[in-house]
């Protein structure tokens, strides 16, 4: 028999009907010959109510106490998933993390997967059962719980598919698919029919919402066949999978934008060996993640620095940045909230010239002024005000042809 593994997020277990429809469709599956395993996510807006109780106890709240709490409402969900599938006559079994035992690191928060025991759903399948997984959730070595960020439930789905073995991963949502941009900000945005590993990573990785970055940096290690469909659709969804030749065609496939990030600028540093390494190894060991640095040019021995933080770490990398500051001798640290981040993507950008030239001068004919830019061989980023954040998506998705019907973007 085939394994699936299917994963259904908060909107999709939002009320009793929800939950009586993912019931439904895992029996549907199973009934097509399929073992499966469900990942479940808490049901719509429980994860935030939960951590509006925790900030009314605890305005500073500790994070392992944070995570004890927030991981109960993927225990719920699962608890009520696993009972609506027994009411319409299946048969199936709910585990929490520690059952399955999904081993992470101590990160509270933002854990990390290590490696999973898949025997306990290996004997469940065996005996013809559906498996109902709580996602977003884990232990580390002490038996601690932790949890895996926002949109973490991805991320244990595809580790279960990889550490089972299983014949694809089906994540459903409210959308679609993956599409060539929010359409919610671009109407003219369309449905992908399927996108490679890289690209999908650089999506997730850029802001684009609909696939955590840890789930797509499984399935691309350990080639799960990834879908993304609609739980409210019998829409194909779209498929993320391996390169091949006909991808390389798209210049373009996807813009992605990203309001969630935040600059810091320390002016005057020194220009020594060991300073980069000081600043960011504080940031690290504080688990502040950074995206863009950009440093001027050296003048009498000293330079700018700016670098890219999520807004939420903000005050934390303010913080330890005016600390570093007074160690080293720099002469100021400075932040910007009101920026975002847009960027192109597609693998088809290592074949041709001038794409970073042409996205920059789309935005120079709106008048958006660029402040950062960081590239790869597939992408572009440009840094700029918030406020020209829908502008620039929308010209950047015209000037690459991703809202032609007659085509899925601009090929050589």
């Amino acid at each position: 028999m085939s394994c699936l593994v299917q994963k259904f997020g908060g909107t999709s277990v939002g009320d009793v009907e929800r939950i009586r429809n993912v019931a439904r469709h895992a029996l549907k599956a199973r009934a097509a010959g399929h073992d499966v395993v469900l990942v479940v996510s808490a049901m719509a807006g429980e994860t935030n109510r939960l951590l509006g109780l925790v900030r009314a106890v605890a305005p500073n709240p500790s994070e392992r106490e944070q995570d004890v709490v927030v991981a109960t409402g993927e225990q719920v969900a699962v608890g009520l998933v696993t009972l609506a599938i027994q009411a319409e006559g299946g048969e199936a079994t709910s585990f929490l993390a520690q059952q399955v035992r999904i081993v992470t690191d101590g990160v509270h928060g933002k854990a990390r997967i290590q490696h999973i025991d898949a025997g306990a759903l290996d004997l469940t399948l065996r005996a013809g059962r559906v498996a109902v997984v709580a996602g977003f959730q884990g232990i580390d070595d002490a038996g601690n719980i932790t949890t895996l960020g926002r949109g973490g439930s991805d991320t244990t789905a595809v580790a279960l598919a990889a550490a089972l073995h299983a014949d694809a991963c089906e994540i459903y949502t409210d959308v679609l698919g993956v599409y060539t941009a929010d359409p919610n900000i671009c109407p003219a945005a369309r449905k992908l029919e399927r996108i490679s590993y890289e690209e999908m990573l650089e999506l997730a990785s850029l802001g684009a919402k609909v696939l955590q970055i840890r789930s797509v940096e499984f399935a691309m290690k350990y080639r799960v066949p990834l879908w993304v469909k609609s739980s409210f659709s019998e829409d194909p969804g779209t498929l993320v999978c391996e390169e091949d030749a006909t991808m390389e065609q798209v210049v373009v496939s996807g813009i992605a934008h990203d309001r969630n990030e935040a600059r810091i600028t320390l002016r005057e540093v020194p220009d020594n060996p060991g300073v980069a390494a000081r600043i960011f190894g504080v940031l690290s060991d504080r688990h502040i993640e950074v995206d863009i640095i950009v440093q001027t040019a050296a003048r009498e021995g000293r330079s700018d620095l700016s670098f890219t933080v999520t807004k939420p770490d903000l005050e934390a990398a303010r913080e330890a940045m005016a600390q570093v500051a007074a160690e080293l001798g720099i002469a100021g640290v400075e932040s910007d909230a009101q920026i975002a981040k847009v960027s192109i993507v597609g693998v088809g950008m290592r074949n041709h010239a001038g794409v970073a030239a042409r996205m920059f001068q789309v935005l120079a004919n709106e008048g958006i002024n660029i402040q950062m830019i960081s590239t790869s061989e597939i992408k572009v980023s440009c840094v700029v005000h918030e406020k020209y954040t829908e502008l620039a998506v929308r010209s950047l998705h015209t000037e690459f042809g991703l809202d032609a019907e007659a085509s899925e973007g601009v090929r050589g």
